[in-house]
């Protein structure tokens, strides 16, 4: 039990003195995933210290798969990034501490590159100095002003000119718009960084997810945290579940899939079918899946919101264009949202690496897994600041208005480390995605035949 609020440090002492000293051999066999007790057990490491997360995982805030992704493993740096208050936090973790790291133990695993974990550590210090955190709220607020003026437009064009076919498809532009930038502006939310609280950017964002997109937060946060923590890392990056039953990902993960003469799509013609596919099975997948979500996980006042956004939108929109106009005017709508969504959101990451968790330092994983669009007013607009998701990955909680402040201090890094720092136009990071799901399927194709 941690130490009553009258305890003194003395008392606490005695407790420090049973904490046992592990090597990194030792804590690496605890991911939960082996067998016997110690492969049943959750460790990790964070400053030096070891936390037995074993039932701790099952009630984590940020989701139970995205605390067992870093069992075994120093988890130090994705601390540090998802956590806003990382002192009250600290306190939840104190009763969880088994040990620390023996003193002959390097701070960090072999497999991570020291003099850049150290470096990285610096500039984090230095991002904090200067205040790039720290969100401005008129930003967000002329975001979310906008959006509100985009969601009228779009009823209002209808209300007022009818719906036949002009009228119709400038409505439904309007809409398609309003929601991909309410999507940009919920995934801010959902990172903690429109306001200093963290639990007023989790009431907004699950109020905001509901109310005006019927969509559930904690799904979400859910499903992000995780891909966030480990990007492009098969198994541990939700991103990735398209793999294989849409499309085979990236040449480790395509070699493997064909040399087990595994074939659920033809997927050397993958960069063909992705533009159609890949939105059109998003759009009922999405709807499903929240509702699904809902109910197994008893979040009733988000399935509550759905609800409730699903039959305010019928009342706005039926009574002025009948009900099958509307089905025709909302489907097509999400289709090409969902299309919106799609290309943006893996212009950064299907063109990169993508294979198995090889527990790298968290610059590294990030960087070999993420890539920039450059920067441009449009370009900022259009991915809601996800042109910028180099920065946006290693510093999570960071506002995007401040990316391009801290995008300077980035390159320096990498280009004292010889890591690549990719920037592209935007329509070469679109190529981009079909370029690299037709070499994928050709390096599938070649093992299903050969391998």
């Amino acid at each position: 039990m941690p130490p009553q609020s009258g305890d003194t440090e003395e008392q606490e002492e005695p407790i420090l003195d049973f904490l046992q000293l592990f090597t990194w051999e030792e804590i690496a066999i605890h991911t939960g995933q082996g067998h016997g007790t110690s492969g049943q057990e959750r460790w990790l490491v964070i400053d030096r210290k070891i936390y037995d997360v074993s039932k701790f995982y099952l009630r984590h805030p940020g989701g139970r798969q995205v605390i067992s992704h870093y069992a075994g493993q120093d988890a130090t740096d994705a601390f540090v990034a998802f956590h806003k208050d990382k002192e009250l936090v600290k306190k939840y973790l104190k009763p969880l501490q088994i040990g620390e790291l023996a003193p002959d133990q390097p701070t960090s695993e072999p497999s991570k590159n020291k003099l850049l974990v150290e470096d990285f550590h610096e500039l984090r210090a230095t991002v904090e100095r200067m205040g790039l955190l720290k969100p401005n709220y008129f930003f967000f607020f002329l975001v979310f002003l906008h959006i509100l003026v985009l969601d009228a437009a779009s009823w209002l064009t209808v209300w007022y000119f009818g719906s036949s076919l002009v009228p119709f498809l400038i409505g439904m532009a309007l809409f398609v718009t309003a929601q991909a930038q309410i999507n940009w502006f919920q995934h801010d939310l959902g990172h903690f960084s429109v306001v200093s609280k963290t639990t007023w950017n989790r009431f907004l964002h699950i109020l905001v997810m509901g109310v005006q997109k019927g969509m559930v937060a904690s799904w979400w946060n859910h499903l992000h945290n995780q891909h966030h923590a480990k990007p492009n890392c098969f198994r541990k990056d939700p991103d990735l579940n398209m793999h294989p039953i849409l499309f085979s990902l990236g040449k480790t993960l395509s070699i493997e899939l064909g040399k087990k003469k595994k074939k659920f799509m033809p997927y050397n013609h993958q960069h063909k079918y992705f533009s159609f596919l890949a939105p059109a099975f998003l759009v009922p997948f999405f709807q499903f899946i929240v509702i699904y979500f809902s109910i197994k996980r008893r979040k009733w006042l988000e399935l509550f919101l759905i609800v409730t956004y699903n039959i305010r939108v019928c009342f706005m929109y039926v009574p002025l264009m009948g009900f099958k106009s509307f089905m025709a005017y909302y489907w097509l709508a999400r289709y090409l949202e969902s299309t919106w969504f799609i290309w943006v959101s893996q212009m950064n990451h299907i063109p990169m690496h993508i294979d198995y968790d090889r527990n790298l330092d968290w610059v590294s994983t990030q960087l070999q897994a993420t890539c920039n669009v450059n920067q441009s007013w449009f370009n900022d607009w259009f991915t809601g600041h996800l042109n910028f998701q180099i920065e946006h990955h290693l510093f999570p909680t960071m506002p995007r208005h401040n990316y391009w402040k801290v995008a300077p201090l980035v390159k320096s890094l990498c280009a004292t480390h010889g890591i690549e720092y990719k920037s592209k136009t935007l329509l070469t990071a679109f190529a981009d995605i079909l370029h690299s799901l037709k070499d994928s399927g050709e390096h599938w194709l070649d093992a299903y035949l050969h391998g």
